[in-house]
């Protein structure tokens, strides 16, 4: 090895999907390297660098290499309104074959900035499978970052290689997935469309995925070895994968200021929310959140109301309705008065971090979104699982049969798109579930003893000497013995 590449810094870009859910976790990620001296640059759309470059500019200031580049995002070539850049303003599922449209539009210029920059490798989310080809031409590797776990990846494979589902008298008839480490058992309402429903669009953009994806370097999971070991061996040695476990990525954000800026700006005074918190007692306050991407029909908000003024206990709720609709409308007539003091109302986005951390919160009632999962055993609390769409029922699967720190609210289908409107679970439910997790029953304690080890276990492996630290380091010392294959 000469000087010159003794002393080359290795420079990785990070290419994130334009949604939240995605962003934010590969920001973390991002950092992450950027805080074991790599070089980084972050591809990102006007709009999502201008939510996240007060971060990077912190970061930049305690002196880590980290940029990021802005990619026009061509939406009204694809089709689009004007000012669609990401997944948040899509407002009808109509509109995702367009979106798709535009990221592939972004090919050329991706290659322009390969070529000029010359990275020693790319970092991109799943649904990015032009990266591929793109990286291709220069020889630079590329890595996947699915944004879930493990266990849901193997989940899905099984399920894609042994069709348990087929055969099944009803949707809501049990079937048992084989294959894997633990019995696992889900309905056929459970499942995506891509098992149900043949679509052109799904399934040439699962094959672009999985074609990807068999070209890839290897996968980057935010997911640590204690929470999933039978999975994470699975993954890597039945189903063949190279991956590294690097999570719980959340936790790259250890001061207030980190926390609070972590997505879209919080549409309420953090200190408020704290003060308020400061007031209940330990464990006392169920906090409710759907993740940046659902929305919540009138219908169903009305039940998840009326079910929590029934349970008694105080709570945090972040509302997110259905586009061009307001929650008000369809509260119960008096609902904030008599919630006063009792329960606190955050409308689109809340400082979820911050809030999980706080010692007041003692459950979270949450779509099953994994960066909210993973938050939310971070922080050492167990939950009620209510998933809506993507992976979220295999992972209150993982939640409820296999970690066991968490009850089901009883949502039963899938959702095909980001909006539910039918009251699927009614109050009495919701109710009954809230107070079986806040109350002092010895199921719900046991959770909390459960989740309250893996908090420690998570906090362990990203310390040096952890699981998640030792994966990453052995992954950068890999990157940097790494030869591009001679021309």
């Amino acid at each position: 090895m000469g000087i010159s590449e003794a002393n080359h810094q290795l420079h990785v870009f990070f290419f994130p999907f334009m949604a939240y859910g995605h962003m934010i976790p590969t920001i973390d990620i991002a950092r992450l390297f950027a805080a074991r001296y790599v070089k980084v640059t972050i591809i990102l759309t006007p709009l999502d660098a201008s939510i996240f470059s007060k971060t990077i500019d912190r970061d930049r200031s305690s002196g880590y290499n980290i940029h990021i580049q802005i990619f026009q995002f061509p939406a009204i070539e694809a089709g689009l309104p004007e000012g669609i850049e990401n997944v948040d303003a899509l407002t009808s599922p109509e509109m995702i074959p367009n979106f798709f449209k535009a990221i592939n539009m972004l090919q050329e210029p991706l290659e322009q900035l390969l070529q000029e920059h010359q990275p020693d490798f790319i970092v991109a989310d799943m649904f990015l499978h032009l990266v591929t080809e793109a990286a291709a031409k220069f020889g630079i590797p590329r890595f996947i970052f699915h944004g879930t776990n493990f266990f849901s990846e193997c989940v899905q494979k099984s399920l894609k290689c042994y069709k348990p589902y087929e055969g099944i008298t009803s949707d809501s008839e049990t079937f048992v997935v084989p294959g894997l480490p633990d019995k696992i058992e889900m309905t056929r309402l459970q499942l995506s469309d891509d098992f149900k429903v043949e679509s052109e669009f799904n399934t040439k953009l699962m094959d672009q995925m999985r074609d990807a994806e068999l070209k890839s370097y290897g996968f980057l999971v935010n997911s640590f070895y204690e929470l999933e070991p039978a999975y994470a061996e699975h993954y890597k040695n039945v189903m063949g994968r190279r991956a590294w476990h690097i999570g719980p990525v959340s936790l790259r954000n250890r001061e207030t200021m980190d926390k609070v800026q972590r997505g879209k700006k919080a549409s309420i005074d953090e200190q408020y929310v704290l003060n308020w918190l400061d007031t209940k007692e330990p464990k006392s306050v169920l906090y409710i959140c759907f993740g940046s991407g659902s929305r919540v029909g009138r219908a169903q908000l009305l039940e998840i109301a009326m079910g929590l003024e029934d349970s008694g206990f105080s709570f945090v709720w972040v509302v997110r309705t259905l586009k061009n609709e307001e929650e008000e409308r369809f509260l119960p007539e008096g609902f904030e008065e008599r919630m006063e003091g009792k329960g606190l109302i955050i409308r689109d986005w809340a400082p979820q971090v911050l809030i999980l951390d706080h010692p007041a919160v003692g459950g979270f009632m949450t779509h099953c979104g994994w960066n909210s999962i993973l938050e939310c055993v971070t922080a050492g609390v167990p939950m009620i699982t209510w998933p809506l769409f993507a992976e979220q029922f295999h992972n209150e699967n993982l939640v409820t049969q296999v970690l066991k720190i968490g009850i089901r609210v009883g949502a039963e289908q899938w959702n095909s798109w980001i909006e539910t409107k039918d009251a699927a679970v009614k109050k009495e439910k919701i109710g009954n579930v809230v107070t079986q997790l806040m109350g002092d029953r010895e199921e719900a304690e046991e959770m909390r003893t459960r989740v309250k080890e893996l908090s420690e276990m998570a906090r362990r492996a990203v310390e040096e000497g952890g699981s998640s630290y030792a994966d990453l380091t052995a992954l950068i010392e890999e990157l940097k013995t790494y030869r591009k294959p001679s021309t």
